[in-house]
């Protein structure tokens, strides 16, 4: 015969009908006294000699229990806790009724043995470290905007989405997003970028939360003022079963409107749980939807390294490669009569070029420092035209200058011989070099022009280009 430890509260009374209100009485009812109400807690020896497995049960049907045992809570008519470790426990019983919620003398029970098989599975290895170790998560986010493995400290899913599966293996817990009508109004997810989307979370400390089986399934944590307060020490439990993590006088971290828009911060859904990352999904009290909370260990965290910026590509024309007299033509049209080439002076004239990559894209983005208005002035109607008898000319300022040019093609080198680009005396990047670079040309260079590089800095590999094209 099974042997029970009977430490329940029996009340002999029956409910006397104080939930019978009508359908259209919408008083309170009567609110019962303890004498009206029956619970019971079972201690089962057979399964654990030392008392570990605790059976509670509702004897009030027609009520909605609130249990609380010390290391999570629950709402089942019937539930099965399971204590791991030995000590005594407090199990707390409120009944909600029509009448308002009745609260009864607490039961306090003693755990004479550990049963550590109760928390030696995967997951709860994963959660705290195994026992007799402790594991402690961070939010993934901090006052930098980093983003070391999810996008933003939260996500949000549909009701219908909010659910993990255990793996293959059992070992993990993975995401499991596939509703049953995925077309439902609640299936949906959505994972915001938190350093864009600046409305989902600050980017600021949010603690840490540590889980331990050193003893007993503890569970501190310091929200840093998020939640109003500091640092919360309690215990929690976690049903490999439901996958399901329920807390006591400690909240997992959460940002800073969680605690406020949410059923209970006592009681998440585990979406998914690696060593590394884990996601903790938690109902919102007035919208068919779940907060999705991110986290990564403190290890990873703190192994963890910036990745490198993504490669950035040269300009479109960097450095272009010429077919042989490629550039001659380009320069002169191939004529005796030769092309014309003004600044863009109306666009974008003026560039450093770092890397392969400039910044300017007209010419407010350098004023004053770079274009002014005396640029304008000084080039106003001025031009410059290369022919096909390697003849150079400038017209500026109702002056004509001729000389010569040269091509060096293995280096896309034009020198110029007894002139310059137009000037302006005015101007720190008044051009007066004679050798200059084509640092950037295009195929359809009547529209887009060329890029003549004027001076370059080897330390940092940047031209200063000057941006002609064709009036």
């Amino acid at each position: 015969m099974r042997r029970y430890k009977n430490l329940s509260i029996f009340i002999l009374l029956a409910l006397l009908g104080f939930l019978s209100c009508s359908k259209h009485n919408y008083e309170l009812g009567k609110l019962p006294g303890e004498n009206e109400l029956k619970f019971e807690v079972l201690q089962d020896y057979d399964v654990d000699p030392g008392g570990n497995t605790v059976y509670l049960v509702n004897n009030a049907p027609e009520t909605v229990p609130v249990w609380d045992y010390g290391t999570g809570k629950s709402n089942r008519q019937r539930d099965t806790i399971r204590f791991a470790f030995k000590g005594e426990y407090v199990i707390k019983y409120s009944a909600v009724t029509s009448g308002g919620l009745v609260e009864m003398p607490p039961v306090t029970i003693t755990v004479t043995e550990d049963n550590l098989n109760y928390v030696n599975d995967p997951l709860w290895t994963l959660l705290s470290g195994g026992v007799g170790n402790e594991k402690t998560w961070l939010l993934d986010a901090n006052a930098n905007g980093d983003k070391k493995f999810f996008t933003s400290p939260i996500y949000f899913a549909g009701q219908d989405n909010a659910y993990g599966s255990k793996s293959a293996d059992g070992k993990t817990v993975e995401w499991t997003k596939n509703c049953t009508d995925p077309s439902g109004p609640n299936c949906w997810t959505y994972g915001p970028d938190y350093t864009t989307d600046t409305w989902a979370a600050e980017k600021r400390d949010y603690g840490y939360m540590t889980f331990s089986l050193k003893g007993g399934p503890f569970l501190k944590t310091d929200h840093k003022g998020v939640a109003g307060v500091e640092t919360e020490s309690g215990t929690y439990f976690l049903d490999i079963n439901t996958l399901t993590l329920t807390t006591s006088n400690a909240t997992p971290l959460s940002v800073g409107y969680t605690p406020a828009d949410v059923v209970s911060v006592y009681s998440w859904r585990i979406l998914s749980l690696t060593e590394n990352t884990m996601q903790l999904a938690v109902k919102n009290k007035s919208k068919a939807e779940y907060q999705v909370l991110n986290y990564i260990s403190k290890s990873y965290s703190e192994s963890w390294t910036p990745p490198p910026p993504p490669a950035k590509k040269p300009d479109e024309g960097f450095n272009p490669v010429f077919e042989p007299g490629e550039l001659l033509t380009m320069l002169t049209g191939g004529s005796q009569t030769g092309r014309f080439w003004t600044l863009d002076a109306n666009g974008n004239p003026v560039d450093w070029v770092a890397k392969g990559n400039g910044w300017t894209t007209s010419k407010s983005s350098s004023y004053n420092w770079g274009w002014n208005e005396s640029w304008d002035e000084a080039v106003k109607n001025a031009w410059i035209r290369f022919d096909g008898g390697m003849n150079y000319t400038r017209f500026q300022d109702g002056q004509t200058t001729t000389g010569t040019f040269s091509i060096d093609e293995a280096n896309n080198e034009i020198t110029l011989a007894g002139n310059t680009l137009l000037q302006n005396a005015a101007s720190w990047m008044n051009p007066t070099a004679t050798k200059i670079k084509v640092v950037k040309a295009f195929d359809d260079y009547h529209v887009k022009g060329i890029w003549f590089g004027t001076s370059y800095d080897a330390g940092k590999d940047e031209w200063l280009t000057f941006h002609y094209i064709i009036p």
